[in-house]
Formats: C-alpha cells, sequence, structure tokens
C-alpha cells in the first residue's frame, strides 16, 4: 500500500463514514434512535472506525518513515565509506606503490656503487602493508549492514566471486561451506587467503579461470583452489618480492590450519584444512 494511497484513505474514510451514518439514522433509524443519543453514537462510531482501520495504516507509515529513515542513514553511511574508501586508494595506496619503486632504484643505486643490503624484509613490509590496505578498500565498499549477516554481500562466497572479477577471471566455484558460525577473525583470515590465492593465480600462474571448491563448517573444513596454469617450483616462490604464500603460511600457522600447496607444470593446488587438530603449514609457497 503506497504512502499517497494510504493519505487518501486516511482523508475519505472518516467522512464517508459519518455521513453514511447521519444519512443511515435520519432515514431509518429516527423512530428508534433520538437525537440526544444519535449524537452521543456519532464520534463512538468514528472512534471505532479509527481504531479498527485507521491504526493499521498509520503504523503503516510508521513503517515507511522508518524504512526511509534507515534508507538516508545508510545511503550516508555509504557515502562516508566510499569516501575513505577513495581517499585509502589515492593517498596511501598510490603512497606504497611510489614507495616500492623507491625502494627498487634504491637497491639498484647501492648495487652500482658496489655495496649490499638485504632489502627483501622491506618489500616484504610494503607488500604486507599494501594488501591490508587494498583489503580495508575492499571491505569499506561491502555495504554496512551486510557485515553483520543482513544480506549476501558480505558471505566469503560472494566476496571471493568479486575478487575473481576484480582479477578478471573465470570462476568455477564449488561452495558447500556452511558459514554460519564462523569468528570473526577466522572468517578474515581465510578469505584473506583466499583472495591472496586468486591474485597470485591472476599474477603469476597465467590462467584465465580458477577453480574453487570449499566444504564442511567452522569447526572443520576445507578449501581447495586450483589453477591449470605454468606452476612454479620451490626455488621460484621464495624469489625476492614474492610473498603471497609465505603470508598464507604465516596465517594459516597462527590459526592452527594446515596449508598445502602441490604445483608442477599445468596444474597448482593450494588446499587450507581447518580443524581436527591441523596445526602444521606446508615447506612449499607461491610468491
Amino acid at each position: 500500500m503506497s504512502y499517497k494511497f494510504t493519505k487518501w484513505l486516511i482523508l475519505i474514510i472518516p467522512t464517508l463514514v459519518v455521513g453514511v451514518w447521519e444519512v443511515v439514522r435520519h432515514q431509518f433509524l429516527m423512530p428508534f434512535v433520538s437525537m440526544e443519543l444519535g449524537n452521543v453514537l456519532t464520534p463512538i462510531i468514528l472512534f471505532a472506525v479509527s481504531i479498527t482501520l485507521q491504526y493499521r495504516w498509520f503504523a503503516n507509515l510508521e513503517r515507511m518513515q522508518e524504512e526511509l529513515q534507515r534508507e538516508r542513514a545508510l545511503k550516508a553511511r555509504l557515502e562516508q565509506r566510499e569516501q575513505l574508501a577513495r581517499e585509502l586508494h589515492d593517498g596511501i595506496a598510490q603512497s606504497l606503490f611510489l614507495l616500492s619503486v623507491k625502494v627498487d632504484r634504491a637497491e639498484r643505486q647501492q648495487q652500482a656503487a658496489g655495496s649490499s643490503y638485504d632489502w627483501n624484509g622491506l618489500r616484504k613490509s610494503i607488500h604486507e602493508v599494501n594488501r591490508y590496505v587494498r583489503e580495508a578498500i575492499s571491505d569499506l565498499r561491502i555495504p554496512p549492514g551486510a557485515r553483520e549477516g543482513e544480506g549476501d554481500e558480505a558471505s566469503m562466497s560472494a566476496i571471493v566471486r568479486r575478487i575473481a572479477v576484480e582479477q578478471q577471471l573465470t570462476l568455477h566455484l564449488d561452495w558447500q561451506l556452511e558459514e554460519a558460525g564462523w569468528p570473526a577473525k577466522a572468517k578474515m583470515v581465510l578469505v584473506s587467503c583466499l583472495r591472496e590465492a586468486v591474485i597470485n593465480a591472476a599474477k603469476h600462474a597465467g590462467v584465465q579461470a580458477i577453480e574453487i571448491s570449499a566444504s564442511g563448517d567452522a569447526h572443520s573444513f576445507t578449501v581447495t583452489i586450483t589453477d591449470r596454469g605454468r606452476g612454479f617450483t620451490e626455488e621460484a616462490a621464495v624469489k625476492p618480492g614474492r610473498y603471497g604464500l609465505q603470508i598464507m603460511r604465516e596465517r594459516t600457522n597462527e590459526m592452527g590450519w594446515e596449508l598445502t600447496v602441490a604445483s608442477r607444470s599445468g596444474e597448482t593446488m593450494i588446499q587450507i584444512r581447518g580443524g581436527g587438530g591441523t596445526d602444521e603449514g606446508s615447506r612449499v609457497g607461491r610468491g
């Protein structure tokens, strides 16, 4: 029922009720209902009609007003989050990129001068901070109500689909993972690992598609990410500037999960298992 229709009902119904009552009592009820009694009954009838009919209409108006206020508040929050995401992207993310460029330049200048310094630790820190910033930007663009589970946009499967779209990969997703009951930190770590795996496949594997399967629940689960790309060796995985799976391994170890990586030419499979007392990480990684 629209606002305009409800408004006209509220305006018209009392008038019609009083008019019909007055016609009926003057035409048919005068022998039975005195003028004084009729005058008393008129407001009583009008009040009864208001209670039985208009109360529900006013409740609808109040509900529509509350929904409008919530939508306005949500729009304001979304605009604030979008502005913050834009400032992060235009400020910190670009500054981190320039810092990475300066580190590369400083390393080349130092090598030309004949001195040496291990820049890998600094590069890893820049890489991880940059990833945190980009995760924050991505999270800020999730509707705030969805984070509390009010919608499907904050589900892990939806986030994975969005990451695949951002990386321009075709995603073959078999998601049987029960997402209820996950602690916030566990969900964040798993999503971060999935994001890292998808980005690594897009950057290093030379693929156009990726397969992800997930099953289980918060207590015991298995997630497998597979790409049909060029693969890598253990030596290539630990090359300078290749920190993706090193960070994944650190995060899964911290959660007590098991990270297994198997790679050969034509296929790379990353598997994350949680629950069942798993507490060891893989010794293989892709950068």
